[in-house]
């Protein structure tokens, strides 16, 4: 378990954002540290998307601050985006090209080393993905088979930053806990993950702190314990149905 230490690498403060007239987030203060993985749950209209839109730098904020590795991705959102990896609930890849292919052309377009032997095959290598599979179309990929290429090129660009959107939604339970150790996997390389999603379950077992989201700010927080009960699981089940989640 990773205890928050120094500075946070995704934080925001104070963080406001109204559609219109209607407030979204109200006062969000989020803190997650280096090589943290840090699960935020809540219910629809809780503000879970909105958080993520602003840390991509997609809006900017009514009031309050964020910041990505020390930039602020509605002023500096070259810079923000340079410094982390996206993955949406359905992963964007070229469906006609290859495992390789993709992550050589995001490289390309990022200006990263594209060396097959030191940077993708590594990378391909590190999130377990068959290596029958690396020269295939990624258009036959299951949705588990597509993340992992997607965190293989995060892999390869190096990025101290993950943002995962509903990353577990769809897979099966076997899928599931291939995808958590693959994250872990993302950890002790120092990488930072903030993953928002549904799942209770996968959030218990690969997070090291779990926030709950509702009315555009966090409400409660929960820390892992060290042993296997990493987490209350009563407790937060409770918790949860309380968010209406």
């Amino acid at each position: 378990m990773n205890q928050p230490t120094g500075m946070a690498t995704i934080e925001t403060k104070a963080l406001r954002y109204a559609y219109g007239t209607r407030e979204v987030l109200r006062g969000l203060d989020l803190a997650v540290h280096a090589g943290e993985i840090y699960a935020l749950l809540g219910g629809n209209g809780a503000g879970k998307s909105t958080t993520l839109n602003a840390l991509l730098g997609f809006i900017t904020p009514t009031q309050g601050s964020v910041s990505i590795s020390g930039f602020d991705p509605s002023r500096d959102p070259q810079a923000a985006r340079a410094s982390l990896a996206y993955v949406p609930e359905s992963v964007a890849l070229y469906d006609h090209l290859t495992a390789r292919e993709n992550i050589d052309y995001f490289l390309a377009l990022a200006g990263t080393d594209r060396s097959v032997a030191g940077v993708i095959d590594p990378a391909l290598e590190a999130v377990s993905l068959p290596s029958d599979a690396w020269n295939k179309r990624v258009g036959g990929f299951s949705k588990g088979m597509r993340q992992k290429v997607a965190i293989a090129l995060a892999l390869a660009r190096q990025v101290p930053v993950l943002l995962l959107d509903e990353p577990t939604s769809g897979l099966d339970p076997r899928a599931t806990m291939d995808f958590n150790r693959l994250l872990e996997t993302a950890r002790a390389r120092g990488v930072t993950t903030l993953m928002v999603t549904h799942d209770l379950l996968s959030a218990v077992d690969v997070a090291d702190r779990i926030g709950f989201l509702a009315d555009g700010r966090i409400e409660e927080e929960l820390a892992a314990a060290a042993g296997p009960n990493r987490f209350d699981l009563n407790s937060l089940h409770q918790r949860y149905a309380g968010a209406g989640a």
